[in-house]
């Protein structure tokens, strides 16, 4: 273990970030009593040029009069790069109450557009006398953002996660793709053999470089890492492909951009019964070898050790944090 302790990611449930465009006022309450941990009112890229106000009056208003429950309020706002985000900012704290949680930066490339929306939303609090600090999430989604996910991940102590943007990040990178998410086609490998011969083929996962990426990031320095949308909404095995993958990398939850979404992502990313009461068996073995003196022991014909512990307590803890 290094000498500098990795800090810890926000203790709260983030198995599904439901989006909706905040244009669609209709669609708003809906949201708020869906299952989904985090709710995404969108007001970039769901929200046609000339709906920005409409959606931005929409969200301000729901913030304040919709009952949300235990949600986290989160507001997605339009990017660095066009005419539109700075109003989002100065009208959302200046209008919407203490209920919001969260701002969603998209296309961030470093860790001054971090700088710029926390100065911006850190001199409206003090103006305001607003009580509750607003936290940040910020989406990777640029050949920039993967290069400085670092820089980005500890550009401000309101940063609270991490998220891929799986469709601008392949457009910024120049793939030949237009699939939001999952294998592609073309991206595959066959297995040695003679040419023209009958060989296996494999599809590789095309997002595992800057998935694993903003995972290091993240625990590196005390986030969240999220996985954002599959586009395909009629394919639910490929979106609990993609969500399994994801969680076994160690993010803690992933987009859903359809209703039907919801369930798979809370299903993927809630450790089963099975899994948390073979956590608790590990610990409690280990416990039994501590005591007698042991580093390690056998379970299951497995050899486990202190990493095992460790191993352990990260189920334990997300089923507990979970049903709290």
């Amino acid at each position: 273990m290094s000498f500098t302790t990795q800090p810890a990611a926000p203790a709260r449930s983030n198995r599904c970030q439901l989006f909706g465009p905040a244009s669609r006022d209709e669609l708003i309450p809906k949201m708020a009593a869906s299952a989904a941990d985090v709710i995404n009112l969108d007001l970039e890229d769901s929200v046609a040029p000339g709906d920005k106000a409409k959606a931005r009056k929409n969200a301000i208003e729901a913030i304040n009069d919709v009952d949300w429950g235990d949600k986290y309020l989160s507001v997605r706002i339009n990017g660095l790069d066009g005419p539109h985000w700075y109003r989002d900012v100065v009208d959302l704290l200046e209008n919407a109450g203490d209920r919001l949680d969260q701002i969603m930066i998209p296309m961030v490339g470093n860790a001054s557009d971090i700088y710029a929306v926390d100065a911006l939303v850190s001199s409206i609090e003090l103006a305001k006398g607003r009580k509750k600090p607003i936290s940040f999430e910020a989406i990777i989604e640029t050949s920039a953002g993967l290069v400085h996910v670092n820089e980005i991940a500890a550009a401000s102590p309101r940063m609270q996660a991490l998220s891929l943007g799986g469709a601008d990040y392949a457009a910024s990178m120049g793939m030949q793709t237009v699939g939001i998410g999952g294998t592609q086609s073309n991206y595959y490998m066959l297995e040695n053999g003679e040419p023209g011969s009958d060989r296996a083929v494999h599809w590789p996962d095309p997002w595992h470089m800057v998935t694993v990426a903003i995972v290091a990031a993240c625990r590196t320095y005390g986030l969240m890492a999220v996985d954002g949308p599959f586009g395909d909404i009629s394919d639910d095995e490929g979106y609990r492909a993609q969500a399994r993958r994801c969680a076994t990398l160690g993010m803690s939850g992933k987009w859903a951009i359809h209703p039907k979404q919801i369930a798979l992502a809370n299903e993927v990313f809630t450790p089963s019964d099975a899994q948390v009461a073979e956590a608790k068996d590990i610990l409690a073995a280990m416990a039994k070898a501590t005591a007698a003196g042991q580093g390690a022991t056998v379970y299951k014909g497995k050899l486990i050790d202190i990493a095992s512990i460790k191993q352990a307590e990260v189920i334990v803890r997300q089923a507990e944090m979970i049903k709290g």
